[in-house]
């Protein structure tokens, strides 16, 4: 069985597993309404913010039989917890995957959450052997389309009013790249 080692770096992040003495840092992050505006939940007090960070110390840290791969992402610069992503394998037969996250907002347009994607992209191709992974995201979330197109995703629908989201219809657009073109991106980019 796979396992993924306990900390990846990127220029300015390290990825690693989730600690108890992180809830500060992550109950920031969910307390803030500009992270929960695209998420499936409100803005989380404390108890829920430590009852979903449980949740991911449990998880095994590995991609078997759909499960998630939470990763705590860290300021290298700081050693403070910025980011909650997750890769989660979502079909063992076709070996498909799918990333995502929230970044604190006062680290947003610095092109942090653009490192981890390519980071997971490694993780999920390079180690993992995916075929393919995808990120689904609000299409009001600009951001984030643009940060996943950057890390090598393309476009590939646009659900008009497909979830019904805190009270309202909401699109969703899904970008998504194959390892074939992930690979061609990285030869292309040792040149």
């Amino acid at each position: 069985m796979a396992q993924l080692a306990n900390d990846r770096h990127t220029p300015r992040l390290t990825l690693r597993r989730w600690e108890r003495s992180d809830l500060d840092d992550l109950a920031l992050i969910y307390a803030s309404e500009d992270v929960a505006r695209y998420l499936y939940w409100p803005v989380r007090d404390r108890g829920r913010t430590l009852a979903a960070l449980e949740r991911s110390i449990q998880r095994p840290f590995e991609i078997v039989d759909e499960n998630v791969l939470p990763v705590a992402v860290v300021l290298r610069e700081t050693g403070r917890v910025v980011g909650d992503f997750i890769l989660r394998w979502i079909n063992n037969e076709h070996r498909q995957g799918e990333m995502g996250g929230s970044l604190h907002p006062q680290h947003h347009g610095k092109g942090l959450a653009v490192e981890v994607y390519r980071e997971l992209l490694e993780i999920g191709f390079g180690q993992f052997s995916l075929h393919r992974i995808v990120g689904r995201c609000d299409a009001r979330n600009v951001a984030s389309i643009r940060a996943l197109e950057k890390a090598g995703l393309v476009r590939e629908a646009h659900f008009i009013e497909n979830e019904f989201v805190k009270g309202e219809w909401t699109d969703e657009v899904v970008l998504a790249i194959r390892k074939a073109q992930w690979e061609r991106r990285e030869a292309d980019e040792r040149g």
